[in-house]
């Protein structure tokens, strides 16, 4: 148990990050997805390298959205607000990220509401598609499509202004 820990603590900690801004809640996550490794590691198939670390960072992002979900800390816009919303920017050119330092942007990927934050995660870094996280998260695919894409727009917005903050400090 110590050495699975040792080897996937970092990673999964991180994991839990990317869904959950408050770090106790990782935390509260952390563990309760290491009791469930533990008490089904009976249950793991062996695919190759790297298939036991994508099963308990599998066991963790479900940990973290079932957190989310108990919390009710997921708020998603309907396709009405996305009508009546005037304040969104439209989606430009991405800015350049290859000159943010990465602890940066998971800062910024950690201050975007939970529900963008939720569909941005499991899109971007899990491959999830739209059907998939819609039927994860319980909401429509379109409501998937748009909250990736108010998430997209507002880490767009956060990276421009963390390259004029730069600019300026020179």
């Amino acid at each position: 148990m110590r050495e699975l820990y040792a080897l996937y603590g970092g990673y999964l900690t991180a994991v839990g990050t990317r869904y959950l801004a408050n770090q106790d809640d990782v935390k509260d996550v952390l563990q309760e997805a290491m009791v469930r490794v533990f008490t089904r590691i009976g249950s793991f198939h062996y695919r190759g390298q790297g298939s036991l670390r994508s099963w308990v960072a599998r066991i963790v992002v479900n940990a973290s959205l079932n957190m989310l979900r108990e919390k009710h800390r997921m708020e998603f816009t309907t396709l009405e607000d996305n009508l009546v919303e005037e304040d969104e920017d439209e989606e430009a050119d991405d800015p350049p990220i290859s000159d943010v330092p990465p602890d940066e942007l998971q800062q910024m990927i950690s201050r975007l509401p939970a529900g963008y934050r939720a569909v941005f995660c499991l899109y971007v870094m899990e491959d999830k598609s739209h059907r998939e996280i819609a039927d994860m998260l319980g909401i429509g695919e379109r409501t998937s499509s748009s909250q990736l894409s108010r998430a997209k727009n507002l880490l767009a917005k956060m990276i421009r202004q963390y390259h004029q903050q730069q600019q300026s400090q020179r």
